[in-house]
């Protein structure tokens, strides 16, 4: 989205804002895991005037000089969609008093860090004692850890899953059951490096029934080029249209992508975020 670049040529003497890429800062109040995040644009407001959103880094002309209030609200790609920027409800605004001067350049490094008033559910591989667990009755193969191959800015372990002709199915879900009001702005985030096809989902539990609801496809990479990744999941919707009085469990689940012999999923930094 851009809003300001179709007057540039009518007004040849712009002030210039440049924006560097996101930094995620611990918030000392929080037990927020590890900081690793993909804020992939800014929305940009100049004295409350909405400017456009861009994807970090970026360049962009302002028509304006003088003493200005610049806002930028980190925004991620919902369900990891392109076109479903979003800004992401639970981290802070960046907000400066600055100065723009016509034919030169104000360069801000934004930072952000998580709000206070939010509830996490972690799990981040340091404990051998998972807070996800395979299915007993129908998952193939198991969750271990893997150390070597780790995220940027992570900590010391990963959860590891591979499938082969004969462990070639993985179902798994949270061990707890989560409380999470209706209405209200709930993510699940994971950062993944996958070879194989993995999906996400949510379990309703309820006094007389358990259903899981299929969710968001994370897509296998190649082995050669296959690299770490984050994406943030909405799960808003689905505990919205969810029986009154439902417990959630996250679920992960995934089969041996056809055509291949062999598929490794790491998968780490988990976090179901809600007010």
């Amino acid at each position: 989205m851009y809003v300001v670049s179709s007057c540039v040529k009518n007004n040849p003497d712009p002030s210039w804002l440049q924006v560097n890429e996101w930094d995620l800062v611990d918030n000392i109040s929080l037990n927020e895991g590890e900081l690793t995040q993909n804020f992939s644009d800014a929305w940009v407001y100049v004295d409350d005037q909405l400017i456009g959103v861009f994807q970090v880094p970026f360049k962009i002309p302002i028509l304006k000089s003088g003493p200005v209030n610049i806002k930028l609200f980190p925004a991620i790609k919902n369900n990891g969609i392109s076109a479903t920027k979003k800004v992401y409800p639970f981290v802070k605004t960046f907000e400066v008093n600055a100065v723009l001067t016509q034919n030169q350049t104000l360069v801000i490094n934004p930072i952000t860090q998580y709000k206070e008033n939010l509830n996490f559910w972690i799990e981040d591989f340091e404990d051998l004692n998972f807070k996800i667990v395979s299915d007993p009755n129908t998952s193939a193969t198991d969750l271990t850890t893997e150390s070597n191959n780790l995220p940027s800015t992570s900590g010391n372990s990963c959860g590891k899953v591979v499938l082969n002709a004969s462990d070639s199915t993985w179902i798994a879900y949270v061990n707890q059951q989560l409380t999470i009001a209706k209405g209200l702005e709930c993510y699940l985030e994971i950062d993944y490096h996958v070879t194989n096809n993995l999906v996400t989902g949510l379990i309703y539990v309820t006094s007389s029934e358990t259903k899981n609801n299929v969710n968001i496809r994370l897509n296998a990479q190649t082995p050669e080029t296959v690299v770490w990744k984050k994406i943030y999941i909405d799960l808003k919707e689905l505990i919205g249209n969810s029986p009154t009085g439902s417990k959630f469990l996250p679920s992960f689940s995934a089969s041996l992508d056809e055509g291949d012999t062999e598929g490794e999923i790491l998968i780490d930094n988990i976090k179901v975020i809600h007010f």
